[in-house]
């Protein structure tokens, strides 16, 4: 059994796809546009000019898949939960928080805490928050 987070990015999933690539090396493993379903959707049920957005992707990170989407025009947000990247170095701890950080705001420095070498909070540009930690 596992569990996989589901994302949905307000209609900026590819710009966010291609973010996780650069930042984490993140893979699209799949993604599918709305206008390619086998069971299109109604017009009525999508904003206009949303054939062309994500249905569905899979982004695998690390040994994570992380499933996301555009989403159907409805106003969405990123709260109660935080997604943890766990680094094997303080060298990756480092690159990866600055690259989750650009374009967004950070939460709590990347620094030494008593259950960490290296721990930090942010929030990325597409509002999702992480939390970056080098395990002792």
């Amino acid at each position: 059994m596992s569990i996989q987070p589901y994302l949905i990015f307000d209609g900026r999933a590819e710009e966010a796809a291609a973010f996780y690539e650069k930042a984490l090396g993140a893979q699209i493993q799949m993604l599918m546009r709305y206008k390619d379903s086998p069971l299109p959707q109604p017009e009525e049920m999508l904003p206009p000019g949303w054939s062309a957005k994500v249905m569905h992707m899979a982004l695998k990170i690390g040994d994570t898949i992380v499933f996301g989407s555009d989403g159907d025009g409805e106003e969405t947000g990123f709260k109660g939960f935080s997604l943890s990247y766990s680094a094997k170095t303080q060298e990756e701890a480092e690159r990866v928080f600055a690259a989750l950080a650009e374009g967004g705001e950070t939460k709590m420095r990347l620094t030494r805490t008593f259950f960490s070498p290296a721990f930090g909070m942010l929030t990325d540009r597409f509002g999702v928050p992480w939390m970056v930690v080098l395990p002792q």
